[in-house]
């Protein structure tokens, strides 16, 4: 009879402590573990000995990374086989991770799955900037955008999909992830579309890690603060960005 399946992992924003603890315990169970490159490598450390590590990770702008169908094909193959698969992603696999993809890959094969959500960096990294994204008074809603469909509007975007700035513009708290190189399209488009140069924007480099960098500005200046600003990123636009420092001098007086 063959036991194999497929075990789909969010990993969390970058700190391995923030994994959940069922998290960790489907990895100590693992025969394979497929990682990307937002999962950071000391969670590996929990999987056993014999289990197989592969990095599948997708480096953005560079050619020879693994494809999805390659990662799902992968994931197949090896449950089918009679492993246990874990797939560990960055963040949660339903946010922008393309979790759905794998799973719908592995149930087309007849393999059975199983979901552990992790802790999406769209609120995690802001979180340990002191940033909230709602704050009482200050921002009821917020939304969370791709950055990678933030490229040109007269350009193809990624799986078809453009943002719609109308709405992103007028959401009270508005979060970009993955694509660090597409700010200075996020900034021009916000701006166009009826928000004010003077919004307060805070880019975090290397969230929830100890490299952890933190730049605020606002959409008019934040392109050139953030020259020398690498990939992960994620941007935060709205006045819950003015909140940090009152908050971050809270944390320190408690602490």
């Amino acid at each position: 009879m063959n036991n194999g399946r497929l075990i789909l992992v969010g990993a969390g924003p970058g700190d391995p402590d923030l994994i959940t603890i069922r998290g960790m315990r489907a990895l100590q169970q693992a025969d394979v573990v497929l990682y990307d490159r937002l999962a950071h490598p000391d969670l590996l450390a929990y999987a056993p000995s014999h289990a197989e590590r592969i990095d599948v990770g997708k480096a953005p702008g560079k050619g020879g990374t693994p494809k999805q169908q390659h990662i799902n094909a992968l994931l197949v193959e090896h449950a089918r086989a009679g492993r246990i698969v874990v797939r560990l992603k960055g963040g949660d696999p339903f946010v922008f991770g393309r979790g759905g993809e794998e799973i719908l890959a592995a149930r087309a094969a007849g393999i059975a799955v199983e979901i552990i959500p992790g802790v999406t960096s769209a609120i995690a990294v802001p979180e340990m900037a002191f940033i909230p994204v709602t704050h009482r008074g200050v921002a009821a809603a917020f939304g969370v955008f791709s950055a990678h469909a933030a490229a040109d509007d007269a350009a193809p975007a990624p799986d078809g999909a453009h943002i719609d700035w109308s709405i992103a513009a007028r959401m009270p708290t508005t979060i970009f992830l993955m694509g660090v190189e597409a700010l200075p399209v996020i900034a021009a488009r916000m701006i166009e579309h009826g928000r004010s140069a003077d919004t307060a924007v805070a880019v975090i480099e290397r969230g929830a890690t100890p490299e952890q960098r933190v730049i605020v500005g606002t959409l008019q200046n934040i392109v050139a603060a953030c020259a020398d600003v690498r990939p992960p990123a994620t941007i935060v636009v709205g006045e819950v960005v003015q909140l940090r420092d009152a908050l971050n001098s809270a944390a320190v007086l408690k602490a």
